[in-house]
């Protein structure tokens, strides 16, 4: 069976924002300009194949937040023209920055649906994903995109990088609830013996919710379980890690931002804490870790990455030194820049099924709906997506995990096809 993934998107949706207090929402846009029809949208012989990229670039939480797959993607698609296209034509990249708010994304929507007539969108990461129900409603397939929020387990024609076992009927998951699992916990347990383990959490909504999340996930696995909930506005990290050395936490977990992650090292670092693994989620997985912790030496070598994709540090993979060779010329590498290549090579594998009938949406569509098990050349592991009509109640789970060595990089810890648990599922409201 292949594994489930879902934790990791409410990773990602976590990361994202419990840096706002409130995000933009709804559309200035009349419903009429989102009322086109045509599946055969398709490309002359002579014309480029025209792809769409949403990110939020631009969002509140930051300039590069959301940058990385479309980093990704957009230097897959470089190297694929370089090599002669798809059966001799080039993909034309149509970029949107949605500024992070829902009139932004539907204004992109918009804009790359109905009037750049883009075949499918690809590795979409939007804060505020309001445009779904309209990509979903034009049939264009979203491929690759990032589960910030709820939309890749509500609509059909939305493929997440994770994939999706929801009915994706217009409703998030199962009666508006999503399952995740507990791999994570399981891993650290069985692998290295850790047995207490704390959450830290902002006194915020968004926080709060992920972080008891993952408290009733730690309690599902048998875990000692230690909580800590910081102010938001004046967050005292050496008080928390004063009593997570008091309560001798073997591993920590967080629904904080990356800025919060770097402070409560150092305030670990300064009360000579001592820990299994500090455990970080896909977002922050990237080559800024000895920057963005240069202050806080025996934390910063105490981080783990968890996901669902093969390290971008790993080269000697033949798929990770191909992304790693084209992306050279990039300041920096991360986890996300690899799903959002991956994302490209989805596409692209689609394309070329359908040269020679016609690269069309709805060609390009089918392709996604039968493409289960699908893993981009071995970047990521089996995506599916089911839609079944009852939630699974456990399930077998697969785990990529990295740890960071000052001098390394991220060195990834066994082979992720083999890293794999059954584990409950757990249900959470998005």
């Amino acid at each position: 069976m292949p594994p489930s993934r879902r934790s990791r998107a409410a990773e990602a949706a976590v990361a994202a924002l419990l840096t706002l207090l409130a995000a933009a929402c709804g559309s200035r846009l009349p419903e009429s300009d989102f009322e086109h029809r045509d599946r055969g949208t398709s490309t002359t012989a002579a014309a480029p194949i025209r792809v769409g990229v949403i990110t939020s670039a631009t969002s509140p939480v930051g300039g590069t937040a959301f940058t990385g797959p479309r980093d990704g993607a957009k230097a897959f698609f470089d190297r694929l023209n370089a090599r002669g296209g798809i059966d001799g034509r080039r993909v034309e990249v149509r970029e949107c920055d949605d500024g992070g708010s829902g009139v932004g994304n539907n204004e992109c929507v918009h804009r790359l649906i109905d009037e750049d007539r883009v075949v499918a969108l690809v590795a979409t990461t939007a804060l505020d994903y309001a445009g779904a129900s309209r990509v979903s409603h034009a049939r264009v397939p979203d491929i690759g995109g990032q589960p910030i929020g709820a939309a890749y387990d509500t609509w059909p024609h939305l493929y997440g990088i994770y994939g999706s076992l929801a009915p994706r009927d217009g409703t998030p998951g199962w009666d508006g609830r999503l399952y995740g699992g507990t791999e994570v916990y399981r891993y650290f347990k069985r692998e290295h013996g850790a047995r207490t383990a704390a959450v830290v959490s902002y006194n915020q909504a968004s926080s709060a919710a992920y972080a008891r999340l993952i408290e009733r996930g730690l309690k599902a696995e048998g875990y000692r379980v230690v909580t800590e909930q910081v102010d938001f506005a004046l967050p005292n990290f050496r008080a928390v890690a004063a009593d997570l050395k008091e309560q001798g936490a073997d591993l920590v977990f967080d629904a904080i931002d990356s800025h919060g992650n770097a402070r409560l090292c150092a305030a670990l670092d300064d009360v000579g804490a001592h820990l299994t693994a500090k455990v970080t989620n896909v977002q922050n997985w990237t080559s800024t870790v000895a920057e963005d912790y240069k202050d806080a030496p025996r934390c910063r070598n105490a981080l783990w990455a968890t996901g669902s994709s093969r390290n971008f540090e790993d080269t000697h993979q033949e798929a990770v030194r191909e992304f790693r060779e084209a992306t050279e010329g990039l300041d920096t590498h991360s986890q996300w820049q690899l799903e959002g290549w991956a994302a490209a090579k989805w596409f692209t594998d689609a394309a070329r099924a359908c040269a020679e009938k016609g690269i069309t949406r709805a060609c390009v569509d089918g392709f996604m709906q039968r493409s289960s098990g699908y893993t981009a050349g071995g970047l990521l592991l089996p995506v599916s997506y089911e839609r079944l009509t009852e939630p699974p109640r456990t399930r077998r789970t697969c785990l990529s995990v990295a740890r960071w060595r000052d001098g390394e990089g991220w060195v990834s810890q066994g082979d992720m096809d083999r890293t794999c648990f059954r584990v409950p599922q757990l249900p959470y409201e998005p």
